[in-house]
């Protein structure tokens, strides 16, 4: 498993006009955390775009538990749980101090430069490997 945390506060932007975060911020957090939990692993997204793979969003999930505030301080906690296949999972879990705001999950897909659907390179998960032994 590769688990990365990152802490941010809720700027005034990001709200609407109830004071609350807007629902699809929470989308973009999520973002930070899986670039946060690749570069943790060893890879950043410019690298792999570098070297012609693509990770486009085939699905998110998002359960609303309760509702974060500007200037709330958030924890934005990302999980790689298992090693990719020709897909890459993220789980989330956005806190405010102990109190779970929000979790949610995306599913990415490997594609190649020229936007076809691609299995992972066997380096990046040679790279991944150590990080998911039992």
């Amino acid at each position: 498993m590769i688990q990365s945390k990152l802490n941010l506060r809720v700027r005034y932007s990001e709200t609407d006009q109830m004071g609350f975060v807007y629902h699809a911020h929470y989308a973009q957090y999520f973002e930070v955390g899986r670039v946060e939990t690749l570069r943790k692993a060893g890879y950043s997204y410019k690298l792999l775009e570098e070297k012609g793979i693509y990770l486009p969003v085939h699905s998110l999930s998002i359960k609303y538990h309760r509702a974060a505030q500007y200037d709330d301080e958030l924890t934005i906690i990302t999980n790689m749980n298992q090693m990719p296949s020709n897909r890459i999972r993220f789980d989330y879990q956005v806190l405010r101090g102990e109190e779970l705001l929000v979790e949610g999950d995306t599913t990415l897909i490997f594609m190649n430069s020229e936007n076809r659907a691609a299995r992972p390179p066997q380096w990046f998960l040679d790279h991944l490997k150590p990080f998911f032994k039992s």
